[in-house]
C-alpha cells in the first residue's frame, strides 16, 4: 500500500476514534436539584403552571360530594366538576429575593349524580326543601412563592421521587373567622373549618429536565368542610366531603363540553387567567356566597 495512502488512513482512523471517544464521554445535561432554592422554584412552577411567564395553563378535575353524619350512612349527594385557569410570572423582592406569582380563577360545578346535568336546584333530603344551587366561581385564587420561605429558610421542594415517578402532597387545614358569621364566632361557633388535600403526580425525568418549561401532571383533590351555605342545613350536625381526580390539560379546548358551555354562557372571563401582578384579595366559596347575598355579585341566569 502506498505510504501516503497508509498515512491518510491511519490519520482518519485516529480522528474517528477520537470523535467516538469524545461522544462517549459527553456529559448529560445537568438536572434540576430539589435541594437548591432556585431549582425548587422552577420545579414548582413546572408543576403548577409554566416556567415561561404569562403562559395560560388549565387544570381540570371531577368526582363526588358526599355527606357524613353521626349514626347515618354516608350519602352521595351530587357530583362535582372543577377547573382552574392560571399563569405565572417572575417577581422579585426589594432585597433581590426572586420568586414567582401564580394568578388564577376557578370554577366548581355541582352536577346531578344520575344525569350529569348542571344543577339549578337541589332537593335537601334532611329538610325536604328545594334550594337554589350556587356554584363556585372564585376570582382570583393567587399566591406567591420565593427562594426564601418562612423563617428565612431556603425554599426546598416537598415532593418525593421513587424510580421515575414523583408525587407531591399538599395538606391545607383551614381555620379562620367565617365571612358569614357574626362577631361572636368564639361564643356561638362561626369559624370556617375545613381541610383541602392535594396530590400531584408525574414523571421524574420530565420534572428535573431544565430544558422543559412544564410537566404533564395528574392531580387528586379532596375537601372536608361544613355544609355548603346554599344547602340551608340550619346548624345540623355533620359535614360534606368531596373526592376528585384530574390532570393538567394540554389546552383549554380539552375541558369537557359541559364546562366550556358553562364558561361561554355564564363565566366568559374564565377562559383566561387574571393578569400577572393581580393584587386583589383572594376569593373563597364562602366569601363568594356572602358577596352574592349582599348583591355585590350577580349570579348567572340558568
Amino acid at each position: 500500500m502506498n505510504s501516503i495512502i497508509r498515512s491518510a488512513l491511519v490519520t482518519a482512523s485516529i480522528a474517528a476514534m477520537s470523535a467516538c471517544a469524545s461522544i462517549g464521554v459527553a456529559k448529560e445535561p445537568a438536572q434540576l436539584n430539589p435541594d437548591n432554592a432556585a431549582d425548587t422554584l422552577q420545579i414548582v412552577r413546572k408543576i403548577y403552571c409554566s416556567t415561561e411567564d404569562n403562559t395560560p395553563i388549565v387544570y381540570s378535575w371531577n368526582g363526588k360530594a358526599l355527606s357524613r353524619k353521626q349514626g347515618e350512612k354516608d350519602v352521595h349527594l351530587f357530583d362535582v366538576e372543577g377547573m382552574n385557569i392560571r399563569q405565572c410570572g417572575e417577581i422579585e423582592k426589594e432585597d433581590g429575593t426572586k420568586g414567582f406569582h401564580l394568578v388564577s380563577r376557578e370554577i366548581l360545578l355541582y352536577l346531578d349524580k344520575d344525569t350529569g346535568e348542571v344543577l339549578k336546584t337541589w332537593d335537601n333530603p334532611w329538610t325536604d326543601e328545594t334550594v337554589e344551587v350556587m356554584h363556585v366561581a372564585n376570582d382570583p385564587v393567587n399566591f406567591k412563592m420565593y427562594e426564601v420561605g418562612r423563617g428565612g429558610k431556603p425554599a426546598k421542594w416537598q415532593g418525593e421521587m421513587h424510580g421515575n415517578f414523583w408525587w407531591q402532597r399538599n395538606t391545607v387545614p383551614l381555620w379562620y373567622p367565617s365571612p358569614l358569621a357574626s362577631k361572636y364566632e368564639k361564643e356561638i361557633g362561626g369559624t370556617y373549618h375545613s381541610t383541602e388535600l392535594f396530590n400531584f403526580f408525574g414523571n421524574v425525568d420530565e420534572l428535573l429536565d431544565p430544558s422543559t418549561t412544564g410537566v404533564e401532571a395528574t392531580v387528586g383533590w379532596s375537601r372536608f368542610s361544613d355544609w355548603l351555605p346554599w344547602m340551608n342545613m340550619n346548624g345540623r350536625e355533620g359535614m360534606l366531603y368531596m373526592h376528585t381526580a384530574g390532570s393538567k390539560l394540554a389546552s383549554y379546548d380539552d375541558l369537557s363540553e359541559t364546562m366550556k358551555t358553562e364558561i361561554a354562557q355564564s363565566y366568559p372571563e374564565y377562559s383566561a387567567p387574571p393578569p400577572v401582578g393581580d393584587d386583589r384579595k383572594n376569593m373563597t366559596s364562602w366569601e363568594y356566597y356572602d358577596q352574592v347575598s349582599e348583591g355585590h355579585i350577580e349570579l348567572p341566569k340558568r
